[in-house]
């Protein structure tokens, strides 16, 4: 049977659009590629020889804050990432994340070198490779550059100091795990003494070591947060008081405190300045992140070593941070 041409287009039309249509039902069901953990290369001259990993949430808007990530001994950027509950409110509130990792051939155990002089000054080394992700970020993800926040753990915690002080213009708060006070340690040495038994210096001293870091600096200095265990015996305790001492008198604030409150997970919390600086004190918590597994808003991560299921630091610190939309 013979069909006319204008019969034929008329069937040819009508198979196209179904298949557009089927085809754009497809497009619809399919599921957005879901945003996840991926390492950057190119991201400066690297001196300190690191790697970077970054994660941007789906529908991050531009000018959006960033929060680096510092690892602890033993420890990577995947593993930090996935453990210590950040991914969660990154994704709820939109920010980027800036995982550095230390690998195994800069130091055997993966610590990030707080110790080393070359690393922990200014302009050189691993601190110097940190900043360049940072730089990366706000050039290629829209990062807002006022809002820039740093957090680690224990040689993370440490490194998490060293940036606070040496690039005051980049960072606008951080906080400090289970670390040390900035230039406590200066050789491997006397870097173990400084986790145990830990270095006891005046608030003043403290202060004039993050001062030297970036000398004639007059612009505004980090806001600060500090956590640690009160049973910590790899880095004790008395680092988280030396910190708040040095922190507090960067800041130009008291020692004493201006409010003090209890929280869950046997965590006290005491308040310097306007909110200046805190100490968050865990009673009978060892060493490592502060998590607290869960779906509630004030709960993340997940426990493992290094890991302690208490309170969610996380959570603490990114209202510290102001990324839940209220501004620092």
């Amino acid at each position: 049977m013979r069909r006319s041409s204008s019969t034929i287009t008329r069937l040819l039309g009508a198979v196209a659009g179904l298949a557009l249509a089927v085809a754009g039902a497809v497009a619809v069901a399919a599921p957005a590629q879901a945003a996840t953990l991926t390492q950057v290369t190119g991201f400066g001259s690297n001196p300190g020889n690191l790697a970077m990993y970054a994660y941007r949430p789906d529908g991050l808007p531009a000018n959006s804050p960033a929060v680096v990530l510092l690892h602890g001994c033993t420890q990577n950027a995947s593993g930090y990432f996935a453990n210590s509950g950040w991914q969660k409110y990154a994704d709820q509130w939109k920010f980027a994340l800036i995982v550095a990792q230390q690998p195994s051939g800069n130091n055997a155990n993966s610590c990030f070198n707080f110790f080393e002089a070359g690393d922990t000054t200014r302009g050189q080394g691993e601190a110097l490779s940190i900043k360049q992700m940072v730089d990366h970020a706000k050039t290629n993800y829209g990062v807002n550059g006022s809002r820039v926040y740093v957090s680690g753990l224990s040689a993370g915690g440490a490194m998490s100091a060293v940036m606070l002080a040496t690039y005051p213009d980049v960072f606008a708060a951080g906080s400090i795990i289970a670390g040390i006070p900035y230039r406590c340690a200066t050789s491997m040495v006397n870097a173990f003494s400084c986790m145990n038994p830990g270095a006891d210096k005046t608030p003043a001293a403290w202060g004039d070591l993050v001062r030297g870091a970036y000398s004639g600096y007059t612009g505004p200095r980090p806001r600060v947060a500090i956590w640690h265990g009160t049973s910590d015996t790899t880095v004790t305790p008395l680092n988280g008081t030396e910190s708040r001492d040095q922190w507090t008198n960067v800041r130009g604030v008291s020692q004493t405190p201006t409010s003090t409150s209890s929280l869950p997970g046997n965590t006290s919390l005491e308040v310097y300045g306007n909110d200046d600086v805190r100490l968050y004190r865990i009673s009978g918590m060892g060493h490592g992140t502060p998590v607290d597994p869960g779906s509630a808003a004030e709960q993340c991560g997940t426990a493992g070593a290094y890991f302690l299921d208490t309170i969610c630091s996380t959570y603490r610190d990114a209202l510290f941070f102001g990324l839940n939309g209220g501004g620092t």
